[in-house]
């Protein structure tokens, strides 16, 4: 059992409290997705450049004033900045050929492939607690499903089998994105990482917007209703993209996308309370499956920390060993 003495540290509740407010910026993007496909636009790409603008306008600007030596290689963030765009690009994409139901069941694909990446190449160690509290939580999704069919929420889409294929593609680029930023913002620097994910993103995403998406922007009829969410889209994303390397730093990328699982819940909440709508009872289990779920992974990082601060002692003394011998 987890102690209270054990779950009320500093880093856990951190980090519950970081990557729910991480939930709540991607339910106000996909609010904000929502309002543009109902205006007719349909411009994913476009809207995650304005993304990597900003990171490599605000983290590039202090990177150059603080006069910041690279860390890591450049074609490290040269391929992550073209996972990362494919990824987004693919799951944004599935919407149009199968359903959401089925988006959402299959986007859960994203954990047990963060924990098979992170278990091959950065050496984490789950224990019995870690998965069991990760199986509560996907639990807590599948929960989600059910209660949309339950509902009759299920549009069978143009063609689920590609839309199907579509949403694992992008689920495991995501996996490979998530661990990826976990290494580099370990081993190298958050402001590096968010720089240099602007830079390659942002160019990666114009080639891409020039080849599939010129036509779709020079049909957009630019008004506040479209402006809004289009620019609120790119604030918030810009914001994610800020916070998740601290949580990847606090508690790795299965904790992150645990709590993000919690997204579909909050809103489900919006829904109830902004816009008066009535929802099925099971949300309600489920939001809770996945909340203790979360709150049992996040038990007994303090052991696990005192596991990482041995190895990081180790990886200290070992690179001390060698400068010396240089």
């Amino acid at each position: 059992m987890i102690s209270l003495k054990e779950f009320c540290t500093n880093k856990t509740l951190l980090g519950l409290g970081l990557g729910q407010f991480l939930s709540l910026l991607i339910t106000s993007t996909g609010f904000a997705s929502s309002k543009l496909a109902r205006k007719g636009i349909n411009a994913p790409t476009s809207q995650s450049f304005l993304n990597y603008v900003l990171l490599v306008i605000v983290y590039g600007s202090y990177m150059i004033y603080k006069k910041r030596a690279i860390k890591a290689k450049w074609y490290y963030y040269l391929i992550l900045g073209l996972v990362d765009v494919e990824a987004n690009f693919l799951v944004v994409k599935a919407y149009q050929y199968t359903s959401l139901t089925s988006v959402m069941l299959l986007d859960c694909w994203t954990i047990p492939s963060v924990m098979l990446l992170t278990w091959i190449f950065l050496k984490t160690k789950y224990r019995f607690r870690k998965i069991t509290g990760v199986i509560v939580c996907v639990a807590g999704l599948v929960v989600v499903v059910f209660s949309d069919v339950h509902a009759g929420d299920r549009a069978g889409g143009s063609n689920p089998r590609i839309g199907d294929i579509l949403v694992i593609a992008g689920a495991t680029l995501y996996a490979v994105s998530n661990v990826s930023e976990e290494y580099l913002v370990k081993s190298a620097d958050r402001v590096e990482l968010m720089a240099f994910l602007g830079l390659f993103g942002g160019i990666i995403s114009a080639i891409q917007i020039s080849i599939l998406e010129r036509n779709e922007l020079k049909s957009i009829q630019w008004s506040a209703g479209a402006a809004l969410p289009f620019f609120g889209f790119a604030a918030a994303m810009f914001l994610f993209y800020s916070f998740v390397p601290v949580l990847l730093k606090l508690n790795g990328s299965t904790m992150l996308n645990l709590s993000l699982l919690t997204s579909d819940m909050w809103a489900v909440l919006i829904r109830i309370f902004a816009y008066h709508e009535k929802v099925d009872w099971m949300y309600f289990i489920a939001f809770a499956a996945v909340v203790v779920g979360l709150i049992v992974y996040s038990g007994g990082d303090k052991d696990e920390d005192q596991q990482h601060a041995v190895v990081a002692d180790e990886e200290a003394g070992s690179v001390k060993l060698k400068d010396e011998r240089r």
